[in-house]
Parts: structure tokens; sequence; C-alpha cells
């Protein structure tokens, strides 16, 4: 039983020092500029799953990951990391190279929120090489009233912009209160 519970322990380990890297848009240039830390990612689920040999950590039932002010909830979410080389198999000292996250996907009820902005779907991947995270099955983006609605959400992290895609069976529609915008500054 204890041999079978030491993976899991380095499993989680390599979760938790891999989710000190850049997640949800935070850029290391961002968080240099604007004088801030790392923030620690939270996950909250009712079971987590470790699959050594598919590199896969799953976290199951009423999933909620935090991060400062962004925030993952989802029925399902799971953390695929880096194939290593063969021959390479990492110390447990050495958590943390081995802990290089490749992609993250929330499954099932999916709602992104950081401050007023929200996105919600089925299904959202998040590709840590490309900072892009997609959103699909019924995407909606909201801020405030503004609703934004369309086949599939991409959200483009290091460009903090985003792109709402139509097909011929589900354009994108767009629902905008320009008196929302009226007497609020920017902030930064």
């Amino acid at each position: 039983m204890q041999k079978r519970f030491i993976p899991i322990l380095i499993v989680t380990a390599m979760v938790l020092l891999a989710a000190q890297g850049p997640l949800w848009g935070q850029d290391n240039r961002a968080k240099l500029l604007k004088g801030g830390e790392s923030k620690p990612i939270d996950i909250v689920s009712d079971r987590l799953d470790a699959y050594r040999e598919k590199d896969l950590v799953r976290f199951s039932g009423s999933v909620v990951a935090t991060q400062g002010d962004r925030v993952i909830k989802s029925d399902t979410l799971e953390l695929y990391f880096k194939k290593k080389a063969e021959g390479t198999a990492p110390a447990a000292g050495d958590a943390a190279k081995a802990g290089d996250i490749d992609r993250i996907v929330a499954k099932g009820n999916v709602r992104i929120t950081e401050k007023e902005r929200i996105v919600t779907g089925e299904q959202a991947v998040f590709l840590n090489d490309e900072q892009r995270i997609v959103v699909t099955g019924n995407p909606v983006m909201r801020e405030g009233n503004n609703v934004i609605t369309g086949d599939r959400v991409v959200v483009l992290l290091n460009e903090n912009r985003g792109v709402v895609e139509g097909t011929t069976g589900k354009r994108v529609t767009a629902t905008i209160y320009p008196d929302e915008s009226k007497g609020k500054k920017k902030k930064e």
C-alpha cells in the first residue's frame, strides 16, 4: 500500500510545483512590469487520480481551480505533462523539471471568471506553450451585460485578446450595451 502511495505523492508535488508557472494568462513579463509575484494555484475537487504512465493528473467532482482573480469551475480538470525522453526519469528532488504542463483540459459545465469577465462552455483547453485557451460546446463570453456567443471562443493570453468564431449553422452574435462603459475609468 505504501509503495503505491509514494508515486501519487510525487505526482501531486509535481502538480503543485508546476502550477507555480504562468497559467491562466499570467506571463512573467506582466508580473515583472506590475511588480507582482507568482500566485499559487489552489485546486479543490472530490477526487484526484494520477496516471504516471500517461503523464496525467485528473481532478473530478465539482472542481474549482483558483489563481488570484482567475477561477475555473468544471466537472473535471485534467493536467497533461510534457513527455520526457526515455531513460531520463526525474529524481524525487527534480520534480519541478518533471512538472512541465503541456495542456489543461476542463470538461463539463466549464466557467472561467476573472473579475467581471466570464466565459462558459462545455470544454476548455489551455495550451501552455501557445498561451491560448479554446472554449467549445456552446461558448458564451460575458462582461457585465454584454454577451457574445459563437461556435468557438479562443482567448490569446499573451495578446490580451479573444476571438469568437462562428460556423454556417451557428453565427457569432453579440449584444453590447454602450452605456455600461460610460463613466468607468480604465484601471492601470
